[in-house]
């Protein structure tokens, strides 16, 4: 439904009956007004006169309307207000009032004059005033930006990937776990009502300006740098192309609330979302100074990358963290209580789901699904096989299959496998196809997973998801996923003589291995599904847009 280019400014004093009319208004009938302000008049006492005139100056339409805080709309008050507006005529509607209250009309005014007369008892009026060129100010103290959402309501809501495409083939150097998240989120979001569209960058000449997704939500392409993949850690460079483009866009349609996935998607989302007093919330979804401290010379991210993630973590007006662990780096890097949640990543419990067992004797079947780089430890996996007799390692991830032989991770863990006598009993497997995961998962008798460190991690929830048992390594996020003795087990990173132990207590207890698994179902389909996340990220969402009205400026 089409927005009105028309404010509605609501001064008050603190009657009770305010929230009465702020829900008929997200009731009415008819196209949603750009915004809602609040002038809480109740301290200063200034008069309604000025609390108007304060309301006017903060709104950024050319048509600001005021109803008193104590009227009751009728339910086709909007739109007959657009009528009026649109033929260029100003009035007033009789509303539900009080009983002790007289109806009454105001008179039509003319454009450019304030027709509300505050000794008539107006039910609801339709008093409209042009708005000429009032410098843009911010937001004062007594004013409140309520802009439409609460809890419940239905949501414009703009997402910001700048680098992982929701509509990116799972797998590549830079398509993994947050292209995965922004799918499924867009793709529940929109099924909720929510009018979502993902912004990320062309990187393909032959892509459209505009996807509509078959699950409902929308893809912009946005022009900055060169239509071709570019590696995300060379891209800072095109971000202000990306933000000035942001920032037209979001000035010409209007969004209730901007969610950023990365350190670069919150740059250019705060530096629009200033511009345009879009509120934004920001998931980092991996932290540099975790990745420098980890990688150390090896680290190919932009050197500002760290002072620009300090920067968001004060200018973002909510940050929704993954985990418990990155919710611990955000207060070593300075974020004050309050200004965090934590919702993690989720799983599609109807692709992931348990299938039957594969069929034949089962000497032992290990599974690991990620990229192939170092970090992934998928090297100390290798070394743990040569201590696992009999054992096979099934590898999942990387480029295409005819293209692995190319690959140089790919050539350095067959290196080390011919090196250490497994070269037999590892199989990789290459880029797999999403749909064939599930079955993958059900062939394995235990999943893997030893990264150095991981921000968060999928590949534990979707094997959760199929009953499979989960060995990982005590890093990020696999501390909250995986529960020791419950769901599987956990053990130090750069350790392949501990991860060989607990693998083989494991491979020679089939008991444990059902055990483990059956109660890693019931984890990921009690708090993993997606439902859930996009039910969590909803409610944060409707609480920033309610709190702010504007972005600060910092930000470079």
């Amino acid at each position: 439904m089409p927005r009105l280019s028309n404010t509605i400014v609501i001064p008050t004093i603190g009657r009770n009956s305010l929230d009465v009319l702020l829900r008929r208004l997200r009731e009415v009938s008819g196209p949603r007004p750009a915004d809602i302000l609040v002038i809480d008049d109740s301290v200063t006492r200034s008069g309604p006169a000025a609390a108007r005139n304060r309301g006017w100056r903060q709104s950024r339409t050319p048509w600001v309307s005021f109803p008193d805080d104590d009227v009751v709309p009728e339910p086709d008050w909007v739109e007959r207000l657009t009528t009026d507006l649109a033929g260029g005529a100003m009035g007033a509607v009789p509303g539900a009032a009080r009983p002790a209250r007289r109806p009454a009309r105001a008179v039509p005014g003319q454009p450019g004059h304030d027709v509300h007369d505050p000794r008539a008892p107006v039910p609801c009026p339709r008093c409209s005033r042009t708005k000429s060129s009032v410098p843009s100010q911010p937001l004062p103290p007594h004013a409140r930006r309520t802009s439409r959402p609460r809890e419940g309501d239905l949501m414009k809501i703009a997402m910001v990937s700048e680098h992982a495409s929701p509509l990116a083939v799972i797998g590549g150097v830079d398509a993994g776990g947050q292209n995965v998240h922004v799918a499924a989120l867009a793709t529940k979001l929109a099924a909720r009502g929510h009018d979502v569209t993902v912004f990320t960058r062309r990187d393909d000449p032959d892509s459209p300006p505009q996807v509509t997704t078959p699950d409902g939500y929308v893809v912009e392409h946005v022009p900055a740098g060169p239509p071709t993949e570019v590696p995300k850690d060379e891209l800072l460079p095109h971000m202000a192309a990306f933000s000035a483009y942001l920032t037209d866009r979001w000035a010409d349609e209007h969004y209730d609330i901007a969610h950023a996935h990365f350190w670069m998607s919150g740059l250019t989302a705060v530096q629009a979302g200033r511009a345009t007093r879009t509120p934004v919330v920001q998931t980092f979804h991996a932290l540099g100074t975790v990745k420098r401290r980890h990688q150390g010379s090896k680290d190919t991210s932009p050197s500002e990358r760290i002072g620009i993630e300090h920067t968001l973590c004060a200018e973002v007006d909510h940050i929704i963290a993954t985990c418990t662990a990155e919710v611990a780096e955000l207060a070593l890097m300075g974020l004050g209580a309050g200004r965090t949640t934590i919702i993690p990543c989720g799983v599609d419990l109807e692709l992931f789901v348990p299938t039957p067992p594969r069929p034949g004797p089962r000497a032992g079947r290990l599974l690991t699904v990620g990229r192939l780089v170092e970090r992934k430890g998928l090297a100390d996996i290798v070394d743990a096989l040569s201590e696992l007799p009999g054992v096979e390692l099934h590898v999942a991830g990387g480029p295409a299959p005819d293209a692995l032989a190319a690959d140089p991770e790919a050539q350095r863990i067959r290196a080390r496998a011919a090196a250490n006598g497994t070269a037999d009993r590892l199989h990789l497997l290459g880029r797999v196809a999403r749909t064939d995961m599930p079955a993958l998962f059900g062939a394995a008798d235990i999943v893997v997973t030893a990264p150095w460190y991981e921000p968060f991690g999928i590949v534990p929830l979707e094997a959760m998801a199929c009953a499979r048992p989960v060995v990982g390594t005590v890093v990020g996020g696999l501390l909250d996923t995986v529960v020791p003795g419950i769901t599987g087990e956990l053990v130090p990173p750069h350790r392949p003589d501990r991860l060989a132990q607990v693998l083989r207590e494991m491979l020679a207890s089939p008991r444990r291995l059902d055990a483990y698994g059956s109660d890693g179902l019931q984890r990921a389909r009690r708090l993993y599904g997606w439902e859930r996340i996009a039910r969590d990220t909803e409610r944060v969402y409707a609480r920033v847009a309610a709190r702010t009205g504007r972005i600060s400026s910092k930000v470079p």
